[in-house]
C-alpha cells in the first residue's frame, strides 16, 4: 500500500478522478438551479397565449353599390383568434375588428375572393372560416312590380265577416337586383293579419319578394313598406223599409203616387241581430209640408243592434193631384181574433154595416171598387159582455177615408 501511495502515477490518477467528480458535481447543481430559475418564466409565457372562436362576425363588402349587385357573400363568418389573454378578451367582447371582401377592382362575372381582416390588435392572429368565397358580380337593374296582398288567419274572422278588395298605397314598388334575380321574381307581397277583424283594417306592411318556389329573394325594394287598407264586410241582409206618413196634405189635395229609390236597404251587423229584422221601420214623410209634386231625400233610421245601413238616405218622389171623393154604402164589418167558443152580436149598428167615403186623386179612386175596401173589428182578448170596438179599414194605398162611425158596439157571449 505504501508503495502505491508513493507512486507518483497513482497519485496523479487519483487527483484527476477527484477533479472530475468535483466538476460533475458543480455542473449538476448549476443545471438544477438554472432549471428552477427558468421554469416559472417558461410556464408564464406559455399560459398567456390562448385561442378563442368568435362567431357571427358580419362580412363587409366593398364594391360599386350604385351600379353593381354582388351575390355569394355570406352574411357572417366565424373567426378563430390566438394571442395574449388580455388582447383576446378585448377582441371577443368588443368585436371591433372587421372582416371584409375587397371587390372594388373586380370585373362583372364570377370570382374567388379571399376574405380579409382589419382593425385587429397586432398581437393577435386570426383565421377566418370560410376564408375563401365565390362571388358573382352583375349589373344592377330596376323594375316595377304590382303589390299583392296575402291574408293570414282569414279563418279566424268572426262568423259572417269577410275581407273586401284591399287598397295598397303605392300599388307598385321598384325592385332593384341583378337581371338573374329580377327574372326569378314570382310575387311581390304585403301580408295582413285578419284575426278577429270586424272593421276596416289600416296597416303598414313590409314588402317581401318571392320566387316561384316560395323562397325569399335578396333584393332592394323602394318603398320597402306600403300602406294597406282592407275593408271588412260584416254579415248583411237586404230589407224593405216602411214609409211612415205623418201629417196631412193641404185641403183639396191627395197623393197620386209615392215612389221610393231605392226600394230596399242593406243592413250590416251580427247574424243574430239581423235575424230579428224583416223590414226597416221609421222612414218618415211629413205630408203637411207638401204642396206640389216633390222629391224628398229622407234619412233612414239605424235599427237597434245594426252596425250600419246602405244607403243611409232614400229619395221619395211624391206626385199630388186634386182630391176627389167616392162613397160606398152598407159595407159589411168583418170580425177577427174572436176566441174559440165565443159568439158576438152587433148592438150599434145592429146590422153590422157602415157607409164609407174615400178621398184621393181621380186616377186613383176611379180604379177602386167596393170589393177593394174592407172593414173589420178586432175582438181578440175581449171577455163576455158589451164592448165598444174601433173599426179598422183595409184599403189600397194613397187614399184616405171617413166612416159614419169610427167605433161600433158589440156583445160577446159564450156559445151555448
Amino acid at each position: 500500500m505504501d508503495k502505491l501511495m508513493n507512486n507518483h502515477w497513482v497519485m496523479r490518477v487519483i487527483a484527476l478522478f477527484l477533479a472530475l467528480m468535483l466538476y460533475a458535481s458543480v455542473n449538476i447543481e448549476s443545471g438544477t438551479q438554472a432549471n428552477k430559475s427558468t421554469s416559472p418564466l417558461n410556464t408564464s409565457t406559455s399560459s398567456s397565449l390562448e385561442t378563442a372562436v368568435v362567431t357571427d362576425i358580419p362580412v363587409v363588402t366593398y364594391f360599386d353599390e350604385e351600379d353593381l349587385v354582388v351575390t355569394g357573400v355570406p352574411e357572417t363568418v366565424n373567426v378563430t383568434l390566438e394571442g395574449p389573454t388580455g388582447s383576446l378578451l378585448k377582441a371577443r367582447q368588443q368585436k371591433d375588428f372587421e372582416v371584409y371582401a375587397e371587390l372594388t377592382n373586380l370585373s362583372i362575372g364570377s370570382h374567388r375572393v379571399n376574405l380579409k381582416i382589419k382593425n385587429l390588435s397586432s398581437d393577435l392572429k386570426a383565421t377566418i372560416s370560410p376564408s375563401v368565397i365565390t362571388v358573382s358580380i352583375e349589373e344592377k337593374i330596376s323594375k316595377d312590380f304590382p303589390v299583392e296582398v296575402e291574408y293570414i288567419n282569414e279563418d279566424k274572422l268572426e262568423e259572417g265577416y269577410s275581407p273586401d278588395q284591399p287598397i295598397v298605397s303605392p300599388n307598385s314598388v321598384r325592385v332593384t337586383a341583378s337581371k338573374e334575380i329580377i327574372d326569378r321574381i314570382s310575387k311581390v307581397q304585403a301580408t295582413i293579419n285578419l284575426e278577429g277583424a270586424k272593421e276596416t283594417i289600416n296597416k303598414e306592411s313590409r314588402i317581401t319578394i318571392y320566387d316561384s318556389d316560395g323562397n325569399i329573394l335578396p333584393v332592394e325594394v323602394e318603398p320597402s313598406v306600403v300602406d294597406v287598407t282592407v275593408p271588412i264586410k260584416s254579415p248583411s241582409k237586404v230589407l224593405p223599409f216602411k214609409v211612415v206618413r205623418e201629417g196631412e196634405l193641404k185641403k183639396g189635395f191627395s197623393i197620386l203616387s209615392m215612389e221610393t229609390d231605392p226600394k230596399e236597404i242593406t243592413a250590416y251587423g251580427p247574424l243574430d241581430v239581423l235575424e230579428n229584422y224583416d223590414f226597416i221601420d221609421g222612414v218618415k214623410v211629413d205630408l203637411s209640408e207638401i204642396e206640389k209634386d216633390t222629391v224628398l231625400e229622407v234619412d233612414v233610421p239605424l235599427p237597434e243592434g245594426i252596425e250600419k245601413i246602405s244607403p243611409e238616405t232614400v229619395k221619395i218622389e211624391i206626385d199630388v193631384d186634386e182630391q176627389q171623393e167616392k162613397s160606398f154604402s152598407d159595407k159589411k164589418i168583418e170580425e177577427v181574433g174572436m176566441a174559440e167558443g165565443k159568439v158576438f152580436d152587433f148592438l150599434d149598428p145592429d146590422i153590422g154595416e157602415l157607409d164609407i167615403k174615400i178621398y184621393g186623386a181621380p186616377s186613383v179612386i176611379n180604379e177602386i171598387n167596393s170589393a177593394d175596401i174592407e172593414l173589420y173589428i178586432n175582438l181578440s182578448n175581449l171577455s163576455d159582455g158589451d164592448h165598444e170596438v174601433q173599426v179598422q179599414v183595409n184599403s189600397p194605398q194613397n187614399i184616405t177615408w171617413s166612416l159614419e162611425k169610427e167605433k161600433v158596439k158589440v156583445r160577446i157571449s159564450s156559445a151555448s
